[in-house]
């Protein structure tokens, strides 16, 4: 719930405000506050829990992409790594059981991307990491336009608890509001 603060209810409402933006109903916004799995920069999550809870979901919603961080967690947060472990945890058990994440109604495979986590160079020149995320592999580069680069921006400003300075520059020229790179899992 994002309460390593003490601000679990106030990053909740956060997030509701910042998905509204997004054009996210809040029906599609499912927030999990389990005590074994504190919003800690320091705390690996347990890989099966978290891997169980991720499966439910995905089966519950019938989930057909799922988009997550890679192994670097894009910031290094170890909450963010252990997510990544969850979901990898999950492919590998059903591809080693022969099986593959299956929607309910259509049967149709669930795909997972996961976020490229890059230096902290290209993190920060904005829209200059486009010649070098098009030079480089990758599965998926999704290039934002100049509406949705704002739109990410208004959703980013909902979360006011957590714009502390250096954030603001993340704003500013961060390459994540303008283009993202992705592998498939």
């Amino acid at each position: 719930s994002g309460n390593y603060y003490n601000q679990g209810e106030i990053r909740k409402k956060e997030l509701e405000q910042s998905c509204c933006v997004l054009g996210i109903p809040p029906s599609d916004v499912t927030v999990i506050d389990h005590r074994d799995l504190p919003d800690n920069p320091a705390v690996e999550w347990d890989t099966q829990l978290l891997a169980t809870l991720v499966l439910e979901h995905i089966e519950a919603k019938n989930i057909n992409l799922v988009v997550t961080f890679d192994a670097g967690g894009v910031s290094g947060h170890a909450n963010h790594i252990s997510l990544y472990k969850a979901v990898r945890y999950n492919v590998c058990k059903l591809l080693w059981a022969g099986l593959v994440l299956l929607r309910k109604q259509n049967q149709g495979r669930c795909r997972v991307l996961v976020l490229e986590s890059v230096n902290l160079f290209r993190k920060y020149i904005s829209f200059l990491d486009v010649l070098i995320s098009c030079l480089l592999p990758r599965d998926e580069l999704f290039i934002l336009t100049e509406e949705e680069t704002e739109q990410a921006k208004r959703a980013m400003r909902c979360h006011r608890s957590q714009l502390l300075g250096y954030r603001q520059l993340y704003l500013l020229f961060s390459r994540y509001l303008v283009l993202n790179s992705l592998r498939l899992l």
